[in-house]
This record gives C-alpha cells, sequence and structure tokens, in this order.
C-alpha cells in the first residue's frame, strides 16, 4: 500500500509493523498535513461484515477514551476493500524493542513503565473496557520518554468473534488462564498480562517457555509464575510479591483491575529503597528474539486439553508443525503433481496444431459460461433502498426478498448487506436479496440501584446490555454488596450490547489497626475484633522485629477497608545476623566505614580521655561475633 492515498485523504509513506490482525503505515493527513499511524485490517478480516460492524463500534468507543497515556484515535474508515483506522504516530520503539537490546532492567525503569501502562489501562477498566492482549509489543515509548498503550478496541472486537469458534484470541506467553480455560476475559486478565511483563522487565525472561504453544499454555493453566528473585538473585522480596499477586493462577486472588494494581505497585516502590530500585540487572542471556511467540494470534480451544503431543519422526520428510502463534486458515493441500512419462519425446505438429484448436473452442465456450449469462452484482453497501433497486435494475437483475436489520455503522433505511454480496456473478433471472438497516439497536438503561451485584448483572443482561466495570467504594447507607450508582445513569437510552460500568458498596470503612512488631496471636485478636479477616503470608522476612512477631501487614495500619476484607501478615524471622568487623586499633574514620559497611550504626564513647583521641581502643561487639543487621555498635576512643 505504500504510496498509495486511501480515502482520498491519507497518503501511505512506510510501513512500521505487520500483526495477525493488521498491518500499520506511517501515513499523512493530506487535508491537515500531519503524521498518523494507519492501521489496515488483513482483507481476510475485513470481508466479515459483522467482524467489521463491531470492529468500527469500539473504535468509536475507544476515541472517546481521552487519556494521556492511550494512543488516540482519530479517524475510521473504508475504502473498498480496506477497513482501517487513524491513530496518533508514536515516534519511539515498542517496550519489546527496549527488552530486546537491553534484556533485563533496573526495577526502578520496570516501575516507571508499568505505572503509565496501568494508568492507562485503568481508566479503559473503569470505563468499561478490557484491552486483552496486553505485551510489550503494544507498550510504545516514544522519544520524549512518555509511554502509551496501543491496540485498543480491535481485540475487543476480535475476541468477540473467536469466542463463538471455539478459538481463543491472545500472545501465548500473556494470556490468563481464565482466557485459555473459558476464552472470556476481564480486566483481570489484563492483570495477569502486566505481571508477565513485569516479570519479563525484572529478568529479560518470559515466565512460561516451552517447544510449542500447547506446553506454554499448559503451563500457565498449572504452573505459577516463579518469584522473579529465582532468576535474578538479590531482586527485593517486595517485587516478588507484586508479581505473584499479578499472575495468581485464581482470578479472584489477583487485584481486580489496574488502578488496583497501580495501588500496589507505589506501594511497592515505597517500601523499596534507592538501592533495591537501582539494582544492575544481569546482562541478558541472549540478544535473540523470536518474533513469533509475541503475536496476536488465534489459538484452537484444543491446545488447552492436555494431551500426547505430535511427534514428527521423519525429520526429512515429514509436514513441519504448524505455526500457531500467528492467525492462519488451515486449508487442504494441493494435490501432488502428476508425473508424466518421459517416453512420447516431443510433441508433433499435428498434436499442436490439436491442441491449440482446443484451446480455442473451449474458451470461447468458458467466454459465453462466464459472460453471456452471467451478470456481475453492483456493490449496494450505504447506499438507500431505492437507490439499490435503481442500480440493480440498471444491472439486469431483481430484488428478491427485503430484510432488515439493526446497525451501528450504516444510517437508517441504507443497505447493510446483498446476497449475493457486490461482486459476485449470478444469472440474470436470479433475485438479489437486501438487508437494510433500522438504524442502532437501543435500549433503556434499568434502575439496578439497590440491587445485589448478581441481581444487577441479571437484569442488566435481561435489558439486552454487558455488566461492566465494578468499582467498589465505601458507603455508610448502601449494604455491601449493592449497588450504589451506575454509568450511565438509569434511564438513559444506550445502544443494545454496550457495558454498564456499576459501583457497589464495600460497607461502612473500618480502620485498619497497626498490627506490626505484635505477636501473631496478639495481631489476629486486634484485626478480628476490628471485622477483618486474617492471612498469613507463605513466606517469612528477616526484620528488626523478633521470630514469630508481625513484621508487615498489607493494608498496611490507619489505612480504610471494609467489613469482612483481608488483611495478610507477614511474619518475622528475626533480625540478620552479620559478623561484625574488628576495629579496635583502627583510626575513627576507617573504623566507621567498616561497621557502617557492613551494615551497622556507630555510636561515639569518647568520655573525657578520648575528646583529642582518634584511635579505637574498644568496640561493644568483639570482632568476628554476630549482631542483628542494623543495629549500633558503640566504639570507645582514646
Amino acid at each position: 500500500m505504500v504510496g498509495q492515498v486511501l480515502d482520498g485523504r491519507y497518503r501511505v509513506d512506510a510501513r512500521i509493523a505487520v500483526g495477525g490482525m493488521a498491518t500499520v503505515y506511517r501515513a499523512v493527513d493530506t487535508r491537515l498535513d500531519r503524521v498518523l499511524a494507519l492501521k489496515v485490517m488483513h482483507p481476510s478480516l475485513a470481508a466479515d461484515g459483522s467482524f467489521v460492524e463491531r470492529f468500527i463500534r469500539e473504535a468509536k468507543s475507544v476515541a472517546r477514551l481521552a487519556h494521556p497515556n492511550v494512543v488516540q484515535v482519530f479517524d475510521q474508515g473504508t475504502d473498498g476493500s480496506y477497513v482501517y483506522l487513524a491513530m496518533e504516530y508514536v515516534a519511539g520503539c515498542t517496550l519489546r524493542d527496549v527488552l530486546r537490546e537491553r534484556g533485563a532492567l533496573q526495577p526502578r525503569a520496570a516501575l516507571d513503565i508499568l505505572e503509565p501502562v496501568l494508568a492507562a489501562l485503568g481508566a479503559a477498566h473503569r470505563a468499561g473496557f478490557v484491552h486483552r492482549d496486553m505485551k510489550p509489543e503494544n507498550v510504545l515509548i516514544g522519544d520524549d520518554g512518555r509511554v502509551k498503550v496501543a491496540d485498543f478496541g480491535l481485540v475487543r472486537a476480535v475476541d468477540t468473534v473467536t469466542n463463538t469458534s471455539g478459538a481463543v484470541l491472545g500472545t501465548v506467553a500473556y494470556l490468563a488462564p481464565e482466557q485459555i480455560e473459558h476464552g472470556i476475559a476481564d480486566p483481570r486478565a489484563d492483570v495477569y498480562a502486566c505481571g508477565v511483563a513485569l516479570y519479563e522487565m525484572l529478568t529479560g525472561e518470559k515466565p512460561h517457555d516451552g517447544d510449542s504453544p500447547a506446553v506454554v499454555l499448559y503451563k500457565h493453566l498449572h504452573e505459577d509464575v516463579p518469584p522473579p528473585s529465582a532468576a535474578v538473585p538479590g531482586l527485593a522480596y517486595e517485587l516478588d510479591e507484586l508479581v505473584a499477586s499479578a499472575t495468581a493462577r485464581t482470578a479472584d486472588i489477583r487485584p481486580h483491575d489496574a488502578v488496583a494494581l497501580l495501588a500496589q505497585v507505589r506501594d511497592t516502590r515505597g517500601a523499596l529503597g534507592t538501592e533495591q530500585l537501582d539494582a544492575v540487572p544481569p546482562q541478558a542471556l541472549s540478544a535473540e528474539h523470536d518474533n513469533a511467540d509475541d503475536r496476536t494470534s488465534v489459538i484452537p480451544r484444543a491446545l488447552t486439553v492436555l494431551r500426547p503431543l505430535p511427534v514428527n519422526e521423519d525429520d526429512e520428510g515429514g509436514a513441519p508443525a504448524p505455526d500457531l502463534n500467528r492467525t492462519s486458515r488451515f486449508e487442504t493441500p494441493p494435490p501432488p503433481p502428476s508425473r508424466r512419462g518421459r517416453t512420447g519425446g516431443r510433441r508433433g505438429p499435428l498434436a499442436i496444431v490439436v491442441a491449440v484448436l482446443l484451446v480455442l473452442g473451449v474458451g470461447a465456450g468458458v467466454w459465453y459460461i462466464n459472460s453471456g449469462q452471467f451478470t456481475e452484482v453492483p456493490p449496494l453497501t450505504n447506499k438507500t433502498e431505492a437507490q439499490a433497486r435503481d442500480r440493480l435494475a440498471k444491472a439486469g437483475l431483481e430484488v428478491g426478498s427485503v430484510k432488515h436489520a439493526y446497525s451501528d455503522t450504516v444510517k437508517r433505511g441504507a443497505v447493510i448487506s446483498t446476497d449475493p454480496e457486490g461482486g459476485a456473478r449470478i444469472r440474470g433471472n436470479d433475485p438479489v436479496t437486501l438487508t437494510i438497516s433500522d438504524g442502532p439497536d437501543t435500549v433503556k438503561l434499568p434502575d439496578v440501584e439497590g440491587y445485589r451485584l448478581d441481581k444487577a448483572r441479571e437484569v442488566l443482561k435481561q435489558a439486552g446490555l454487558e455488566p461492566g466495570m465494578v468499582t467498589r467504594t465505601f458507603s455508610d447507607s448502601v449494604t455491601r454488596g449493592f449497588v450504589i450508582s451506575s454509568q450511565p445513569a438509569a434511564n438513559t437510552t444506550v445502544r443494545a450490547g454496550a457495558a454498564v460500568a456499576l459501583t457497589v458498596s464495600k460497607g461502612s470503612p473500618v480502620d485498619v489497626p497497626d498490627t506490626t512488631g505484635e505477636d501473631l496471636a496478639q495481631a489476629k485478636a486486634d484485626l478480628e475484633d476490628a471485622g477483618l479477616k486474617v492471612k498469613i503470608a507463605a513466606q517469612e522476612v528477616n526484620s528488626e522485629y523478633d521470630k514469630g512477631q508481625v513484621a508487615r501487614q498489607t493494608p498496611k495500619g490507619g489505612s480504610l477497608a471494609a467489613t469482612g476484607d483481608t488483611v495478610t501478615l507477614t511474619l518475622s524471622k528475626g533480625p540478620e545476623m552479620i559478623e561484625v568487623p574488628d576495629v579496635v586499633g583502627d583510626s575513627v574514620d576507617d573504623a566507621k566505614r567498616k561497621l557502617e559497611g557492613a551494615g551497622f550504626k556507630v555510636e561515639e564513647d569518647r568520655g573525657l580521655l578520648g575528646l583529642f583521641g582518634d584511635t579505637v581502643k574498644k568496640q561493644s561487639v568483639a570482632g568476628g561475633d554476630t549482631a542483628p543487621k542494623g543495629s549500633a555498635i558503640t566504639i570507645q576512643i582514646r
């Protein structure tokens, strides 16, 4: 398409990228003299009218999602067989490019990228959208350092189609278990993909690998994402906890949306010191990267069932296994070429003349059959019924039945489609069926305020609407688990199938007691008395508190929670004991440098005789003994 002008407006200058669903070009809007990105759907998908209609509807919705970290949609249109989106052009690179070049990133850099990604996804989740294909390829990093998320809308539209055909849309390495098992995703699937991407940023590698997509899908279903510190020793435990929370195989355990995960990311950043944030990762094991694993793919659902994998024993003659990381159509292979005998030698002049006459005769017959008896159906999409009838009459064709259907993209009274479709060749006396638009299908949003959440969702589905994002907030007047409000508001007229966001009560707020430093029994009693549940983290940590006492809690003391919420307690293994350097006889400066370098604080005891001295005569803990890391060592100076 390079060099073409699409829709009389967009001049295509260069191809940027090719994906499983579309090709992206750099183009110039000749009306506004503006550089932009043009995403053009592959013709095989653009031929599906219902797919195109859903794609356009989602594009319109995403165009209303104004957020500084979301790639903006400027325009949408069709030009012949091309269906396109005109979008903001971001000069820079993708996160995949960064990972391919640098491998693992410092924790600070990984969090700097993850936070704006989650801010963008959070805005989408609260508006009722799910991305469904979050991966490093869809994270754009501009030359000015801004981070933006791309490919909203298209993935959702494709997913609506593939769910009905027993296939799962997505990129194998980032699919959540529930996407693989059920083919349906909510915001927690985006949270899972972000957790996988965070693991990859911290380690330079994907958490699950395998010889085939089926192996990777199986691991998503049956194996936890390992802690990043297992691949990169020295990474902070808090980062392990963050990855584990985002990639929990049970969706209910994950943060319920990107906003909730963003809050956890900020808490984690606040808990890390400068040394931990700026830890230098090891070199990536390899700079090579196979792009195939990172493409959006239509994956047959059968791959998610555990079964023996086919083995190609004949390396020379066997056919290669299909690449399930790419959208493909499986077709019947062509028959093998016929083997003609070689005994006939060269054909004689008579045979050549006969062959030419046969070709001319057959050609005339084919021309008569194809052109003399058949007529091409003219393109009628978006024409009025009267215009369509007139064009068919001029083509010598008759109108058969006239059907009506709702459409979000074709104005009322215009043609949505024909049967046969435009360009098809039919006999002159065969009828053409017209499908005419009745405009968008609309419904009045029912009032679900005061309904329990499950009942509210049921009422919305019965009305032809989709329950969207659920936001939970405190309320002194609405019982926990019941709907406070909806967005759009009750009695608003909306399109059928639109997502409705719900705000649900968490009940009256509860002040979370601070139990750090308490024994476990006392901490549980304090939290349960406040109406909260208690969960004990599987892993203990070193801390200033004695073994068995609470080292930290989530959420923290002093924050607000709802009655019945769970507080996770992490128990202490006691202080980390390290060896004390021997500094007797050293100068004061040298002694401080050794002790502080080992992780201790230093206190000086000069007394009257040591006011002007500079030599350490004694230390409170003898050299070679152990003491808690961070504790104070007193040095006597004489």
